[in-house]
Order: C-alpha cells, then structure tokens, then sequence
C-alpha cells in the first residue's frame, strides 16, 4: 500500500523513471510472479479443493469479463476495445496483502488455499483471455465463439504440456548434485525459458510458467533438494517477488498521468460497481454450485463473503493494462481505468478486510 501511494505520488508530480516497451512488460514482471505463487502453494491442499478452485478461476473469469463488457459500453459508453481490455485485465486477482492478512490472524487454511488457488490459475486464465480479446481490440480479428475456445483450448494445453516436461525435467536434474546457487539459478531459468518457449511455440507462457512453479515447488524441491537448499530457494524467490511487485507499482506512477484519473473518474466508478457485483455473482454463484457437485465441506457464507470482498486487483492487471500497444488509441483511458479500479481495491477493500474477518 506504501509503494501504491509513491507511485501514486509519481504521477501526481508526473515524474518519468523508465520508458519500457510494452511487449517487455509481461514478459519481465509475469514470470516471477506467477512462479513464485505456484512454488510455494501445497498441492495435497490445492487438490481437496480443485473443483471452487477452478470454477472460481475459469467461470469466474468469463463472468467478471463479460459483466465488464456488456457494463462499460451500456452504462459508461466505453468502446468495444476498452471495455474488452479493461475487462481481461481486471479479471486477474491478486489477493497478496489478504492472503499475508490470513496468516496474521490465523484464518482457516482451507479458505488461505481457495484464495491462493483460485488467484494462481486465474491470473493464467485472464492472460489467455487478454491475448485472445487483444487482437479484436485491434481490430486483426473477429470474435468466433468455437475458434476462440479451440484457440484458449490449444493454449493451456501447449502450456500445461511444456511447463510439466520443463518442471520434471529440472527435479531430475537438480538430483544429479547438491549446489544451493546452481538449483537456485535453475529455478529462475525455468521461470523465464518456460515463459519464452512456450510463448515461441504458440502456447501460454502463464499456464507453463504456473505448471513448472507447482511441480518444482511440490515435487523437485522434494525430491532433488536438501532443506537447506529448498529454503535458500524459497527465500530467494520471496524476494524477487517483492522486488517486481515493488518495481510494478512504481511503474505505475510512471505510466498514469493523474489528470486521466479525474477525467475518467466516472468510467472507473461504474467498472468498480460492476467488478464487486460480477464478483458477487460469481462468488456466491459458482459456490452454490461447487457445494452441491463436492461431497466434502462446504464452502460457508462467511467464507464465500471473505472471498468476495478479498478478491483485490494488483500487479497482474497492471501489468496487462501497461502491456497494451501504444499504437490503441484508448491505451491511457485502458490504464488508468485499470489503475483506479486497483486503487479501490487495495485501499478501500484491503484496509477493511481485517475489520470484516
């Protein structure tokens, strides 16, 4: 919340620290981030649980997209191309500061993993989603409902595919030696080549990114790492995390101009009201419906209110509204929607979340 008022100040003083291509920023900031969520989620709790999980995150999706969509152009006029790209890139959640809430005050694991669980696959499900509406944002191509899941389909399983043989293949060989600095550079090689090989072959660098991070993380840390050298790891990776979370809010006082905040200041308080409606829906919805297809424990009202009020925005949107071409004419009208919504977010909800648990 620090680091989100500075960039804040940033932009208010319009201060310019760096001028990155958008093409660099998924790339630099995506990787790392998702890596590090995947490693350090238990997959024995996440897989109790994979059914609200995935509803939430592929459902949950759609929903919080087509709610955006369809809201931003009745209500607040918006074009296709911003509603679209708004609507992607506020549909990744990312849950850190309620998540770190949870452990301070020892909330139930169970609803620590939902939240977890559900932000790591969504944010791979709102990249493909992103990608897929970017080209009919620019006008390249025309939205076919059968080609675009054939096209989401080909993506995740491309993605799945590369990132499991890229995870299992390094658990192997981090068995061959013990060197804390050598499996710890392996770590960080994995999260980036993955991103790019599966990008270069047509896959979903996200979803490859998160299969590597879960089965290194649940699986090679296990089998090829001693405890010392898992806990150098997860150490080295708690901080790049922090490090790109910081350096990303930053880049968002370098982005925004704040007068654009004013002047959309209307457009962002519609896509508020929507997003907390969408996520009402989808919340309360999608756990009607995942408590009568499990057999086991239900998912509570209180718990499925938590999830919905905790369910923030972050450095993943950011990072898709920073990625969009600065050849779109509505970029700056895409980012500061983006960021406005975030800001909500973070400050109202995730202030007010202790009090509500």
């Amino acid at each position: 919340l620090l680091l989100l008022v500075v960039g804040l100040g940033l932009a208010v003083v319009d201060v310019r620290l760096v001028n990155l291509s958008p093409e660099l920023i998924l790339f630099i900031f995506l990787p790392p981030l998702l890596f590090e969520a995947a490693w350090n989620i238990q997959w024995s709790r996440l897989k109790s649980d994979i059914i609200p999980i995935l509803l939430y995150a592929v459902i949950g999706v759609v929903i919080c997209v087509l709610s955006l969509v369809f809201g931003l152009q009745q209500l607040a006029g918006a074009s296709l191309a911003t509603s679209l790209l708004v609507g992607a890139s506020l549909s990744a959640t990312d849950p850190v500061s309620v998540t770190a809430l949870f452990r301070e005050l020892g909330v139930d694991k169970r609803l620590t993993t939902l939240m977890e669980g559900e932000s790591l696959f969504n944010d791979g499900v709102a990249v493909v989603a992103f990608n897929l509406l970017l080209g009919i944002a620019l006008g390249l191509e025309q939205f076919n409902a059968s080609v675009t899941i054939a096209r989401f389909a080909l993506f995740v399983g491309l993605g799945i595919s590369l990132g499991g043989l890229i995870g299992f293949g390094i658990s192997f060989l981090t068995q061959r030696f013990d060197i804390p600095l050598v499996e710890q550079s392996l770590t960080l090689v994995s999260a980036y080549g993955t991103y790019i090989i599966a990008e270069e072959v047509g896959g979903s660098g996200v979803i490859a990114v998160v299969t590597t991070g879960l089965i290194l993380g649940n699986f090679g840390s296990r089998i090829g790492m001693n405890p010392r050298t898992r806990l150098v790891v997860s150490e080295f990776w708690e901080f790049l995390a922090f490090f790109v979370n910081s350096i990303v809010f930053l880049l968002i006082g370098d982005q925004v101009r704040f007068q654009y905040l004013i002047d959309y200041a209307e457009t962002i308080g519609i896509a508020i009201f929507i997003m907390i409606a969408a996520r009402a829906v989808s919340v309360y919805g999608l756990g009607l419906l995942s408590n009568a297809a499990t057999s086991g424990e239900n998912i509570s009202i209180p718990g499925q209110t938590v999830l919905w009020w905790g369910g923030l925005r972050g450095s993943v949107s950011v990072a898709l509204a920073l990625s969009v071409p600065e050849s779109l004419a509505q970029r700056e009208e895409i980012i500061s929607v983006v960021f406005g919504v975030m800001l909500f977010t973070l400050l109202v909800q995730g202030l007010t979340t202790q009090p509500l648990l």
